[in-house]
Order: C-alpha cells, then sequence, then structure tokens
C-alpha cells in the first residue's frame, strides 16, 4: 500500500481530528478500556472529519492500543466523538487539489489501512456513536467489533453518491454484509439519491447497523456498562444471518439499478459504481472488497462529477454564509415584530417561520376574518403537531401561539419593521396593498414582497418611499426549501437591503442577491426549461421520452415537476417571461387547455406508481408532422436553452457570478450536487461553448484539472 505519500501539499488547510485515548475502567469489574475520544478542538459547529493527518492521529492511538492489548494492560478499545459529533467523514478540502491517480489511490489505502486496525487490536473494539457520523464516520463505526448508538444522534448516512462518490472506506462491503442487501441499497443508494436524506439514531439500529441503543442523557454511562457486559460474556451479541441467495441479492441489484436510471438517466457514474460494489459483496472477501473500493474511490477522485459534487458542497457551505452583493451588515435595522399581507398558505407558512426562527410577533391581515382565522389555525395546528411530536416544549408552544395574531385591518402594521405580502400575482394587487401598508408603517419599515415574477421597481414606482422595497421570495414549502432570493429594485437602498439580507439569515435561509429582472434566478431559468419542453412535447415527442431525456439534472422528471409546482402556476410564470422575451419563451396552448380544464397534474399515483393521466393526453393536440426526438436529443436541447439564458443573465448582470446561478438552482430548485447544479454541467457537456461561446467557469473550479 501506498500509504506513506506525503499529503502536506494537497491538505495544507486541515483542520486534525486529534484521537485522544485515556483509561475508563469498566462497570462491575469488567477491566481497563481505552476509550479514544474524536476531537478536532472545535465545538459542534466545525464537526470531526479525517484528513490524512487525522487518520495517522487515530493509526498511532491505535497501534499503542495494540501494544497495551498483547501487555495485558487493557481488555477493550471504544471510539467515541465530542460531544453531538462523531465524526463527518473525510475531509475533502484537498481534494481538488487531487492531480494523480495514485494520490487518489493512496487517500482510499490510507482509510482502509486506518480503520482496517480496529478490528485486529487483540481485544473487542466499540463504536460509542454519541453524535452525527456520516461517510468515513459512518466507515469507522462499522469497522469496529461492535457499535453502540444515542437515540438523540439526528444524522446518520453514507452519503457519497449525492456528491459523486462511493463509500469507500469499507462501506461498500461491510454494510451489506452486516444489514444485508435490501437494506444496504437503502443506505448507500436510495437515501443519498433522495437529496441526501439522513437516518438519526432509532432508524439505524432497527436496520441492525447498531447492536445497542441508549438514550442520550446517559449514553456514555450505559454505553460503558453494556461494553463490561460483552467482555465478561454477559452479553451475548446476536445479528440476523446475512441472505446471501443469488437470486434474491441480484434481483435486489436489478432493481436498484432501474430506480438509479430514473433518478440520473445513466449520467452519474457513482452510484452505478456503488452497485457494482455492493454486488460483489455477496461473496467478494473482506480483503477483495477493500481493494474494489480502493480502485473505484481514486477512478472517482478522478472525476468530473466528483469535482463538480465538491464545488457545489464548497458553495453550499461558504458562498451561502457570504452571499456575493450583500452589503455591510451594520446597515441592518433591527426587526422586533413583522407584518404579513395574506392569510393564504404561504403566508402562513411565513408566518410560522418568522416565529420558530426569530421568535418575534408577527401580525397577518386578510379581507375577511374567515381567512385570517384560517392562517392563524394554521399557524396553531403545526405548533400543536410539533408539541405532540415531542418537537417542542408546552412552555415554547404557548410561546409562540402568543406571538401570532390576525386582523383585517392593517393598524397592527404600525409599530413593525418588516412587512412581508404573499397575495395574488398581480401588479395592480400588489401596487394597491403597498400604498394601503404605506399610509400605516413608518418610512424605515422594509416593504418586502413574496413575488415569484413581477418587477419590484415597478411595483415601488408610486410610494413616497421606493427605497425600502425588496423582493424577498420564498420557495414553497417555505420551512423546507433553502433559498431565499433577494431582489434589488431600483431604487432599493443599502439599508434595507442589509436587512433583508439579516433577516433571511436569521431565517436561516441560504440567500442569493439578484437585480430586477423577470422571474428572477430560480423561475426564470426553470421557465425557460418548461419552455423548451413544452416545445418539444407540442411538436410531437412523448411525455415519457421527455421526463428521461432529463433525469438526472433536476430532482424530478419536467412533467413530475409540473405537477408540484402546478400548471396553472407554470403557465403565469411563462406568461410573464414570454412578455418580456417572446423570442425565447414559449407559452404552449396545450398548457393553457389543461390550465383551462382545471388539471393540477399530468400524473396520477396508481398501485404505488405514476401513470399518466389520459385525460390530459386527450387534451394534447397532435401535431400535423410530428417531431419525435430520442432523450438524448432532448437533454442536450434543453440543455442548449438553458446555456443561453444563463448566459444572457451573467451578461445582464441579474447575478454577479455563475456560482449564484448553481447555487440558486441547486437550494431552489434542487438541482444535483454532482452536476455541480448547472453550469459545471454546461461546461462538461460542452453545451455551454457550442451556445454561449465560452465555458461558465475556468476548467478546474468545477473539474479535475488538466
Amino acid at each position: 500500500m501506498n500509504t506513506a505519500m506525503d499529503f502536506s501539499q494537497i491538505f495544507p488547510k486541515e483542520v486534525v481530528t486529534k484521537a485522544l485515548a485515556r483509561d475508563v475502567e469498566l462497570p462491575d469489574g469488567a477491566g481497563t478500556m481505552a476509550l479514544i475520544t474524536l476531537d478536532n478542538g472545535f465545538d459542534h459547529t466545525k464537526p470531526n472529519t479525517f484528513g490524512p493527518a487525522s487518520l495517522q492521529s487515530l493509526s498511532q492511538a491505535l497501534d499503542r492500543c495494540k501494544e497495551r492489548a498483547a501487555a495485558g494492560e487493557i481488555v477493550a478499545v471504544g471510539l467515541t466523538g465530542k460531544p453531538f459529533i462523531f465524526a463527518v467523514g473525510a475531509d475533502l478540502t484537498g481534494v481538488p487539489a487531487v492531480s494523480k491517480r495514485e494520490q487518489a489511490v493512496a487517500i482510499a489505502q490510507l482509510g482502509h489501512e486506518t480503520f482496517g486496525k480496529l478490528s485486529t487490536l487483540g481485544v473487542p473494539s466499540f463504536a460509542f456513536v454519541n453524535g452525527a457520523a456520516l461517510g468515513g464516520g459512518v466507515e469507522a463505526a462499522l469497522a469496529c467489533d461492535y457499535r453502540v448508538v444515542s437515540s438523540a444522534v439526528p444524522a446518520i448516512a453514507l452519503p457519497e453518491c449525492f456528491l459523486g462518490l462511493v463509500p469507500g472506506w469499507g462501506g461498500c462491503w461491510l454494510v451489506p454484509n452486516l444489514i444485508g442487501i435490501e437494506n444496504a441499497l437503502k443506505v448507500v443508494i436510495e437515501n443519498p439519491l433522495a437529496m441526501n436524506k439522513m437516518l438519526n439514531g432509532p432508524s439505524a439500529y432497527k436496520l441492525g447497523m447498531f447492536d445497542a441503543m441508549f438514550d442520550g442523557a446517559e449514553f456514555l454511562m450505559e454505553s460503558l456498562r453494556w461494553a463490561g457486559g460483552v467482555v465478561k460474556g454477559e452479553v451475548t451479541v446476536e445479528r440476523p444471518e446475512v441472505n446471501r441467495d443469488e437470486a434474491a441479492w441480484n434481483g435486489a441489484i436489478k432493481a436498484a439499478t432501474k430506480a438509479v436510471h430514473v433518478k440520473t438517466g445513466g449520467y452519474s457514474p457513482a452510484p452505478y459504481r456503488a452497485l457494482k460494489l455492493l454486488a460483489a459483496a455477496r461473496t467478494n472477501t473482506r480483503e477483495e472488497g477493500f481493494a474494489l473500493e480502493d480502485e473505484a474511490l481514486a477512478d472517482l477522485l478522478m472525476g468530473d462529477e466528483l469535482r463538480a459534487g465538491l464545488y457545489a458542497f464548497d458553495l453550499t457551505q461558504k458562498r451561502a454564509k457570504r452571499p456575493a452583493g450583500a452589503p455591510d451588515k451594520s446597515l441592518a435595522r433591527k426587526v422586533t415584530k413583522v407584518g404579513i399581507v395574506g392569510a393564504g398558505l404561504m403566508a402562513s407558512q411565513m408566518a410560522l417561520l418568522f416565529i420558530r426562527r426569530m421568535g418575534i410577533p408577527v401580525v397577518m391581515t386578510d379581507l375577511d376574518q374567515a381567512r385570517v382565522d384560517k392562517g392563524v389555525g394554521y399557524v396553531h395546528a403545526e405548533i400543536d403537531k410539533a408539541l405532540e411530536k415531542g418537537r417542542m416544549s408546552p412552555e415554547k408552544a404557548n410561546r409562540y401561539k402568543a406571538l401570532i395574531s390576525g386582523s383585517t385591518t392593517k393598524d397592527g402594521f404600525a409599530d413593525a419593521q418588516f412587512v412581508i405580502e404573499a397575495v395574488f400575482e398581480e401588479m395592480s394587487v400588489k401596487k394597491q396593498v403597498w400604498a394601503q401598508v404605506e399610509e400605516v408603517v413608518s418610512p424605515e419599515c422594509v416593504l418586502a414582497t413574496n413575488t415569484s415574477s413581477l418587477s419590484i421597481t415597478q411595483m415601488a414606482a408610486d410610494l413616497k418611499h421606493p427605497e425600502r422595497v425588496v423582493g424577498f421570495h420564498f420557495f414553497n414549502p417555505v420551512a423546507i426549501m433553502p433559498l431565499l432570493e433577494i431582489i434589488k429594485g431600483d431604487k432599493t437602498d443599502d439599508e434595507t437591503l442589509a436587512t433583508a439580507f439579516a433577516t433571511g439569515k436569521a431565517l436561516k435561509k441560504t440567500t442569493v442577491l439578484c437585480t430586477d429582472s423577470a422571474s428572477f434566478i430560480v423561475n426564470r431559468l426553470l421557465g425557460r426549461f418548461m419552455s423548451e419542453i413544452a416545445r418539444i412535447v407540442d411538436a410531437g415527442t412523448p411525455f415519457q421520452v421527455a421526463d428521461e431525456g432529463f433525469a438526472g439534472v433536476a430532482p424530478m422528471p419536467p412533467f413530475h415537476l409540473m405537477g408540484l409546482v402546478g400548471p396553472a402556476i407554470a403557465l403565469h410564470n411563462g406568461e410573464t417571461l414570454h412578455r418580456e422575451w417572446p423570442d425565447r419563451f414559449y407559452v404552449s396552448p396545450n398548457l393553457e387547455k389543461i390550465v383551462k380544464a382545471g388539471k393540477t397534474a399530468y400524473y396520477q399515483w396508481v398501485d404505488g406508481r405514476p401513470v399518466l393521466d389520459q385525460e390530459v393526453v386527450d387534451l394534447y393536440e397532435p401535431p400535423a408532422d410530428p417531431v419525435v426526438l430520442e432523450p438524448a436529443q432532448v437533454r442536450e436541447k434543453v440543455l442548449a436553452g438553458l446555456a443561453e439564458e444563463a448566459r444572457i443573465m451573467l451578461d445582464e448582470g441579474v447575478v454577479a457570478a455563475p456560482m449564484d446561478i448553481d447555487l440558486a438552482m441547486i437550494t431552489g430548485a434542487g438541482f444535483q450536487f454532482w452536476n455541480g447544479g448547472l453550469t459545471p454541467l454546461l461546461d462538461r457537456t460542452g453545451i455551454a461553448e457550442k451556445v454561449a461561446g465560452k465555458r461558465f467557469l475556468p476548467p478546474g473550479v468545477a473539474s479535475v484539472p488538466q
């Protein structure tokens, strides 16, 4: 193994997670355990990771434990983490600097070599997973002889396929050989491709990944007591026998392969490589399995998809926290009360978010008391649900309920510093709302609009203080979707903009600044996306082919997405964009028919699977001379439209940089990490240069350096 490689030039900024060993006496006279605590010296906001130096620290600690075990000084070794964190996987910060395959192989081998020591100590090894465990953190636990998890752990996952990797430090062999192929497929393939779904402590224990589970308050004490019982032979760990029937194993792999193809369209190599490793794990020895993982990890580390995934991860972790173009935060005004115009579902979701994240009073208004009562009732009901599920204390629930109020007048806005409207998407309606609000609020009160497409500048034009109007565009569902587009009108001042960004941060949203342009960022690009798809289908390509052609870019196929958004909303957005740029945006007459017929989706669920609604199909008028494209042709044509639109947006200054487009499409539209959002995909396929004349990003930013 080439594990003696010098990684200092590749990982110069590694935050080293130290393996700190101390002796603890196991209860009831079971003997002495060497307990290793993983700790990088920071609190839980900077989790433990495994870079080369961190692995070396653990390796040295384990070597010492092996010596002590041989000398009879210890009877067991334990591995745990700092408060709230076990370990969240490999330190990937140096990967962009990996330019040679032998470096990638060495990284893979170093992880295997280090974790492999946990099962060859001469005494039992125990993982006490006290907090979040992801990727290599899970694999370190799996390498131990026994595993215990806290019931309070919120996140356990092998998310590698989400980024463009495979669990390459033992996961693809250990997991199926511990919990069976079907459960392994859920952890390694299904959850990562479901927008990086996580397990918690109880669900991971139920799957069989852990031998015991204890409550968080007494976790370590109970874990040590349990470990002592294992050492003394008083506790027997029984694990279900793994079904190695060839037909059943291969059948599960085959079904998962079909699901992966639906999700990725065959364009993401990582899950397919993981499937091969999982398939081989049925008969491979541990050594054979780990050797295959080394090769897979090295190949993927040298692939553009992983580099795009790491670029995307970096955007969500760093750029999201320092939004480009945001004014100095010292200019932000303090917000202690919020007013919301409207009491419908979107407005009610926003009210709940303001209350839960900022803990300040919120007053909602609407045209009549019934609407107001419904909106306030929604907030109360959601708080009650959280209380029933144990996610909120009775005291907090009562406090939150006291913060929401409703009225049919806007008088309650008088002392609010921030008022947001969520009324019908019609300019005249919004102008009327702001004229009424301006008569009540102070001149410094920020007037924010949740419009998804209308002009902020036009909306503010007739006001006495147009400088305090700003776009504050949430995505539905408000509590779940991370993105908040902040739109600057022609007259929006820095104090208003700074207050909007500060409020967005308080709401724990990813904020992206854009200038006032029809449909802003996400809806403009999704509008172009759906416009191109509509042209293709109206010309004769079947729905299913169009859906298949765009697999692996958006989180779901186009016409599934249309059902989620709603045909009426999609039509409204398309019409807005068509009025602005009729040469590029197409309004489908067939979509107009569907909206007129009151249809809300293209697919119906029958026996748990989506089936095209025949009534929708019948509404489509077949073209006289149909042009039927293949899935690959659909993909290229739609991506070409997106490339053109993204380049125009950058040239117009709608956003500051391609990174803002990618961050917005990842967090607002669910575009995939392994594509880097959008622009790295356009660069990688050559479509950017073909359509827009040049790349969006320099080579090496979201691709392997040449």
